[in-house]
């Protein structure tokens, strides 16, 4: 099949589903690459279902997972085209928009940021308001620039006095009852009860109010205008992986999750998945009714509009550089939720 011929097919095929995908006949599969935020996890998992799978493939894709890190710089490597899709949010792609560098989220895997505060359960802290009773906040530089002033912003009480930094140790926090520590929902609360025995209390940003995007499908601009029918493959098929993910049989998803990072365990797997569907951090919002990865406006103006309030981006940002809504929220994959 000609290399014209594949693309008027597939652009046929969009939004249809894979079992029509099924029924192209052979044809060479368009190299795709998606660099990830941090080594393999439960949180990338739809995207290695549509690997091992073969979701991908059914949508005319060879998809290659570059894994992130600590030393990993897999934005850098997506804004010099060294790799298709990256997986960023809100905030990192409006301050692109400030700094001149097209780059686009076509689809929000995650619609609430997973982002947590975590406390000790015996001290009084029953709501978030109550953080701000605290002695001591653990926080990283950018989340005592960013949600931290957001948290001063909204609620009555927290102080930069509380502020302490972060070195992605939980000892401190462990050891100061009258403290609080920033976290991933699908993690260091795992970790912190496996270390101590007892459970914290997890206070999740997102649902007290803070917004962003997280778990981005981020493009560039280039890639949107030259390649817009292997974007759309690409988002399709990687919604599908995630209700593939968490509705059906994930075992070889999470067999490459742990090829990828050997030090992942199958408890903290389990442990993240059932944390994502107990929070809606995939499925809430418009994703409940238009499909996982929707983006709107409306959504994407409430955050910008919150990061204006505290001068972490200038109110004349055009903010709608940052995304498009072209790709998603179109039940995309809804009907093998089960």
């Amino acid at each position: 099949m000609s290399s014209t011929l594949k693309k008027m097919a597939f652009t046929a095929l969009l939004g249809l589903g894979t079992a029509l995908a099924t029924t192209v006949p052979g044809y060479a599969l368009d190299k795709v690459s998606y660099g990830t935020n941090w080594l393999a996890q439960a949180e990338h998992g739809g995207f290695y279902q549509a690997v091992a799978d073969g979701t991908y493939a059914k949508y005319g894709l060879d998809v290659t997972i570059v894994q992130g890190g600590p030393n990993a710089a897999n934005s850098a490597l997506l804004i010099a085209g060294k790799i298709d899709f990256y997986m960023g949010g809100s905030q990192s792609e409006i301050s692109a928009v400030e700094q001149g560098i097209p780059l686009v989220d076509v689809a929000a895997i995650f619609q609430k940021d997973p982002q947590v505060l975590i406390a000790h359960p015996d001290v009084g802290v029953e709501k978030f308001d109550d953080l701000a009773k605290l002695k001591s906040l653990f926080l990283s530089k950018d989340g005592y620039l960013t949600y931290f002033e957001w948290m001063k912003a909204n609620y009555k009480g927290f102080k930069d006095e509380q502020y302490k930094p972060y070195n992605f140790n939980p000892g401190p926090f462990i050891t100061d009852k009258q403290s609080a520590q920033q976290g991933y929902l699908t993690s260091e609360p795992y970790e912190i009860q496996k270390q101590t025995g007892w459970g914290p209390k997890v206070f999740l940003l997102a649902d007290n109010g803070y917004s962003p995007y997280s778990t981005t499908i981020t493009t560039t601009q280039a890639m949107i205008d030259k390649k817009s029918d292997v974007v759309q493959r690409f988002v399709n098929a990687s919604i599908e992986g995630w209700y593939n993910y968490l509705y059906g049989d994930n075992t070889k998803a999470n067999e490459l999750i742990k090829k990828d990072n050997p030090e992942m365990t199958d408890g903290q797997i389990q442990y993240s998945i059932a944390k994502m569907k107990e929070y809606g951090i995939v499925e809430s919002g418009d994703a409940l009714d238009k499909g996982i990865g929707c983006i709107t406006d409306a959504h994407y103006k409430k955050f910008f509009d919150e990061m204006v309030a505290i001068k972490v981006f200038k109110p004349d940002t055009d903010y709608t550089k940052a995304f498009t809504t072209k790709y998603v929220c179109k039940s995309v994959g809804m009907t093998l939720k089960k």
